[in-house]
């Protein structure tokens, strides 16, 4: 076909088509899981009770990512209500579709299923999923989430031998459903029947405590090697210090930032938060070493049990652990658990995913146009139901999720008037939500008004953490703000009778959730969403409905039977886009080149 040609033609030419089929193969990588959420029989502390699993696991597997990568998750609902999964701080560029709460998602009835596709879009870090709705994260249907660097972007720190995730929660012997029953009627949470690592109960390092018939959670390491350990708090509404006993905790990364290389004996995890620790087994080996996760800022007898502890097992230990654990912080020292906060920055100088890359985001030189003031105060009687607020206002979830009323322009659905303050009014039950201008930089102040730590959770976003205090927040208060490396998170604790600034560049299009993470809280109404608009949006650049949308609400008679599941492998595979009739023309073409 080419004889006639010179070779140095011919040979550019092969040149160019095997670019060609670079660049057609070239692409963000997809990975593909496959998941069933359903009933399994477990005994965390030691009492057969029904858990939620993924895949017959409890916790569920693990979702382990490279930063740009493409997530496809095809979720079947094996449970006997709906339920949607939601990825704690994956930031779905422009595409709030896959946030799997009530505000962005019809649920998922019983039986059905519904794929996921999203893109971990500059991020790193440690994360977690869990079900979103009608208090199922108490009973379990959480996982983890890793996103690895690049291979091109190297770690602030050295390799570390093994990576290794624990998830800590309080944990109740009541389902979920009775839980969120007590709480409807007025009934309070108490103290947990226990604290869990991984799903497994305490060891037995009291027998007048832990009964010996209780599995725990072993962590198997080598003598002089260093671990990266991420640890979320997955609970319902307990904070939780985590320790090892004579080890040190290097904090290196929080919820997708690394931070400033901190040693801490031990570290408060509020409900929502995750975090990541090196820690080198520099010990003797003597014994194993008690992992303990204990409840913070309690002072009932009622809490005396509520002790988690794992064991972490050298491979040339002598012997079990055994004797006192090791102390948790002073309950009466009210600054210690607010310093150890203050001390978490960001480290500037790390190379990785990050709000600007090249680490020069200087949030305290941008002008802020939105302040909003968020107080919230205990559960209250709100016509006739126990509720609780934000700036006055209980979230009521509409029957029609609030993205599918925008893109259909439903009328009546909801509201973008909650207010920038604490209005002067009895408390009310709307859907009232934030009217976010897009690229607006916001300041937001959580006032806690209540008796007890709060965790803050906002989607689609990284914010800065800038300030924390006790008392009440006034203007002044901004003259304590961290305004250089404050830590950017996606959750962040608000202690009683105090208050938490964050600051927070609306830069992502989508309908967000802006929540409560304790459950009790977040189940009553503690919630609110952001709407963020691009003006500029056209068509041609919106991320539009997925083809796999569930109506509900005003929208039902849209929706048609499902008729049959999507399938993936069974098991998590990863593959680039292919162009394959472009791919099938070019190797015919080289074919005809080389006769």
């Amino acid at each position: 076909m080419f004889s006639g040609l010179p070779n140095y033609f011919c040979f550019s030419f092969l040149s160019l088509l095997l670019c060609l089929v670079t660049v057609c193969l070239a692409g963000d990588p997809y990975i593909y899981y496959d998941w069933t959420v359903s009933y399994i029989t477990a005994s965390p502390l030691g009492v057969k009770q029904q858990v939620i699993g993924i895949n017959g696991q409890f916790p569920g597997p693990i979702l382990n990512v490279t930063t740009n990568w493409n997530v496809v998750v095809n979720v079947k609902n094996d449970l006997d209500e709906p339920m949607l999964l939601t990825w704690n701080g994956i930031q779905q560029r422009k595409d709030s579709w896959q946030d799997g709460v009530s505000g962005t998602n019809c649920p998922i009835p019983a039986g059905w299923n519904w794929t996921y596709e999203f893109q971990v879009k500059d991020q790193i870090g440690s994360f977690f999923y869990f079900p979103s709705l009608s208090f199922q994260r108490a009973a379990g249907g959480y996982g983890g989430i890793t996103i690895n660097n690049r291979k091109i972007i190297s770690l602030p720190f050295a390799t570390p031998d093994g990576d290794i995730t624990l998830f800590i929660s309080d944990w109740f012997i009541k389902s979920h459903k009775e839980l969120r029953r007590d709480i409807e009627n007025g009934v309070g949470l108490g103290a947990p029947d226990g604290i869990l690592f991984n799903g497994l109960g305490p060891y037995r390092y009291d027998n007048a405590l832990v009964s010996g018939d209780i599995a725990y959670q072993s962590v198997n390491v080598e003598p002089g090697k260093m671990y990266r350990l991420r640890v979320h708090n997955v609970g319902v509404s307990t904070s939780l210090n985590f320790r090892i006993q004579n080890h040190n905790l290097l904090l290196v990364e929080t919820e997708g930032s690394y931070t400033v290389q901190q040693n801490y004996t031990s570290l408060d995890i509020h409900v929502g938060q995750s975090y990541s620790f090196l820690v080198t087994m520099d010990q003797n080996a003597s014994s194993d070493y008690y992992i303990v996760a204990s409840p913070r800022f309690v002072n009932s007898s009622d809490w005396s049990k509520s002790v988690g502890v794992a064991v972490l097992h050298y491979s040339n230990s002598q012997g079990p652990a055994s004797g006192p654990l090791p102390d948790p912080p002073n309950e009466s020292d009210t600054f210690f658990s607010m310093s150890q906060a203050r001390s978490i920055r960001w480290n500037v100088s790390a190379s990785a995913a990050r709000p600007n890359p090249q680490g020069s985001f200087r949030y305290g030189e941008i002008t802020v146009t939105d302040v909003f003031v968020l107080h919230n105060r205990p559960a209250e009687l709100i016509e006739g139901k126990r509720r609780t607020t934000l700036s006055g206002i209980s979230y009521l979830a509409p029957s029609t999720p609030l993205k599918l009323a925008q893109q259909f322009n439903v009328p009546g659905v909801f509201k973008l008037d909650f207010p920038n303050k604490m209005m002067n009014r009895p408390a009310k039950v709307d859907t009232s939500i934030i009217n976010g201008t897009y690229k607006a930089f916001v300041e937001i102040i959580f006032q806690n008004n209540d008796t007890t730590v709060q965790s803050y959770h906002l989607d689609g976003y990284a914010f800065f953490v800038v300030g924390m205090d006790y008392g009440l927040w006034t203007e002044n208060s901004r003259s304590t703000y961290n305004k250089w490396d404050g830590v950017a998170r996606c959750t962040t604790q608000v202690f009683p009778g105090a208050w938490t600034a964050i600051l927070v560049f609306l830069d992502n299009d989508g309908i967000w959730n802006l929540r409560a993470q304790n459950l009790d809280s977040w189940y009553l109404g503690q919630e609110t969403y952001v709407s963020v608009v691009n003006p500029e949006t056209t068509d041609k650049n919106d991320v539009p409905l997925p083809a796999n949308v569930i109506y509900c609400g005003a929208l039902s008679p849209l929706q048609k039977d499902q008729a049959h599941r999507v399938n993936f492998s069974g098991a998590p595979s990863s593959k680039k886009p292919i162009n394959l009739i472009f791919v099938a023309f070019v190797v015919a073409l080289i074919g005809s080149f080389m006769r």
